[in-house]
C-alpha cells in the first residue's frame, strides 16, 4: 500500500497531452482544441462497429457545430450514411490496411488517400479503432494538428490518448474518446431516421401484404462472427410461434444471409406464409425503415440488431455473456438480452473469455449461443410485441388484439421443427 508522499514508479497508459480537465462525462472531460474546422474520424469495420462510435460523432458535432464531420470509414458505412441523416458530412472509404480494413493492401492505393487526407489540413483525428498498434499509426499519416484516441501498451501515442481495454461498452469507449477533445456526451445511444424514399417504399412493401394491421417481427439470424449465431432451428421456432399468434414474420440479411434465412422459413413452414424472407432483397435504407416499422426485432449481437436499437424499435437480442459486457443494449424496457454463459469452446476447451490484442481466438466456429432456449426469447418477443403496440398509440381495436398476443397465451405455441 502506499503512504503519503511516496512517488509511483509507473508511467500511466492515459496521456491527457496537457490538456486541463474540466470535468467529468464516461471520462475525463479536457478542454476543447480551438479553431477546429475540420474532424476526421477513424473507425472502420461494419454496420455495429459503426452504430457505436455514432454518439461519440454527435459528441463532436455538438462540441464543434462550425466544424465538417468526415468518417474515415468502410463501404457500408457510406452507403447505410448516404440513406440516412446522421451528424457526418461525409465518408471517406478506408484503403485496405493491416488492422485498420483487413484485405488485399495496395500501396499505391494507401499513398493517394494518405495524399488526400493531409491536404484536407484536418485541425482534429480521431481514432475510435481499437488499441492503436495498428491505427494509432495510421491517424497520424493524415498530418492532422491533434489527435486523440485509445492505446494498449504496445501503440505508439497520440496527442491525447486513454487506455484500451477490451472489456468496455462500445459506446461509452468511443464517448470516452471524444471526450478527449472537449466533447461531451449528447445521447448515450444512437439515434438514426431513414429518408423519405425508402420510407415509402416500405410502406408500399407492408400494405402490400394481407396481415398488413397485424404486428411485425422482423428477424435476423446472422452475424459475421459464426460463433454469435443463434441455430436456425431455434429462430424458427420463435418465428412460428410468433406467427401463429397473429404476427407477420420477415427474415432480413445481406446476400451471405439469405441461405440462413430461407432454413428460417423452411423450419416455420406451417403458417400460411406469416414467415418470409426478405434476406438480399433490401438496401440499408429500405432495411432501416423496415426496422422502423417493426413492433419487434430478434436478432444475434449483429449490426442489424443495433440498427434496430438505433430507430427505436424494441429487440431481443441473443448474446455471448462477453459480447454482452461489449455492446448489449444499455435499458431493459424496450430491449431485452439472452445470454449464453458457456465460457469455454466445446471443441478445444481454451477460454473463451481471453480476448482482445493479447488473445489469439481459437479456429473453432461453433456457436457460443446454443444453449439460449427459445421459449425464454419467444416470451420476450411476445412482452415487446404488446410494448410496442402499447407505445406506438394504436387504435383501441388494435390494443385490444395486441393484449391476446401480449399475455393471452400462456403455453409455447410452436409446432415442432422437422427433424427435432
Amino acid at each position: 500500500m502506499l503512504t503519503k508522499g511516496e512517488r509511483v514508479d509507473h508511467e500511466p497508459i492515459a496521456d491527457f497531452g496537457g490538456g486541463a480537465v474540466r470535468g467529468t462525462g464516461v471520462g475525463p472531460l479536457l478542454q476543447r482544441f480551438p479553431d477546429v474546422r475540420r474532424i476526421a474520424v477513424l473507425r472502420g469495420g461494419g454496420l455495429g462497429d459503426l452504430m457505436f462510435a455514432l454518439p461519440a460523432l454527435q459528441a463532436l458535432a455538438a462540441c464543434y457545430p462550425e466544424a465538417q464531420l468526415v468518417l474515415l470509414g468502410t463501404p457500408v458505412h457510406a452507403t447505410l450514411l448516404g440513406e440516412t441523416h446522421s451528424p457526418v458530412h461525409r465518408v471517406e472509404v478506408l484503403p485496405y490496411a493491416e488492422g485498420v480494413r483487413p484485405g488485399p493492401e495496395d500501396p499505391l492505393a494507401q499513398a493517394g488517400f494518405f495524399a488526400r487526407m493531409r491536404a484536407e489540413n484536418f485541425d482534429l483525428a480521431v481514432q475510435l479503432h481499437g488499441g492503436g498498434r495498428y491505427s494509432n499509426p495510421f491517424l497520424l499519416g493524415l498530418g492532422a494538428r491533434h489527435t486523440v484516441g485509445m492505446r494498449t501498451p504496445d501503440a505508439v501515442r497520440l496527442e491525447r490518448t486513454i487506455p484500451y481495454i477490451y472489456y468496455q461498452h462500445e459506446q461509452s469507449r468511443s464517448l470516452e474518446v471524444a471526450g478527449l477533445a472537449g466533447a461531451a456526451s449528447v445521447d448515450l445511444e444512437t439515434r438514426l431516421h431513414p429518408r423519405e424514399e425508402a420510407r415509402r417504399t416500405i410502406w408500399d412493401l407492408l400494405q402490400g401484404s394481407a396481415q398488413s394491421r397485424s404486428p411485425l417481427l422482423t428477424i435476423h439470424p446472422g452475424a459475421t462472427d459464426a460463433r454469435r449465431r443463434w441455430p436456425v432451428e431455434s429462430f424458427a421456432r420463435v418465428a412460428a410461434a410468433a406467427a401463429a399468434a397473429g404476427s407477420r414474420v420477415f427474415v432480413v440479411g445481406d446476400e451471405a444471409d439469405k441461405a440462413l434465412a430461407d432454413d428460417v422459413v423452411g423450419l416455420a413452414a406451417g403458417d400460411g406464409g406469416a414467415v418470409r424472407s426478405l434476406a438480399g432483397r433490401l438496401s440499408l435504407g429500405e432495411l432501416t425503415a423496415l426496422l422502423v416499422a417493426s413492433d419487434v426485432m430478434l436478432g444475434n449481437d449483429s449490426g442489424p440488431r443495433h440498427l434496430a436499437q438505433a430507430v427505436g424499435t424494441p429487440t431481443v437480442g441473443i448474446y455471448w455473456v462477453g459480447n454482452a459486457i461489449n455492446a448489449g443494449a444499455l435499458g431493459r424496457t424496450l430491449h431485452r438480452l439472452h445470454l449464453s454463459w458457456v465460457t469455454n469452446c466445446r471443441v478445444c476447451g481454451v477460454d473463451v473469455t481471453q480476448v482482445g490484442w493479447t488473445a489469439e481466438r481459437c479456429a473453432h466456429d461453433e456457436s457460443l449461443v446454443s444453449p439460449i432456449r427459445p421459449e425464454a426469447v419467444y416470451g420476450d418477443v411476445r412482452d415487446l410485441t404488446a410494448t410496442s403496440l402499447l407505445l406506438r398509440d394504436r387504435s383501441a381495436s388494435r390494443a385490444l388484439r395486441s393484449r391476446s398476443v401480449g399475455t393471452a397465451q400462456t403455453e409455447w405455441p410452436v409446432p415442432p421443427v422437422p427433424g427435432h
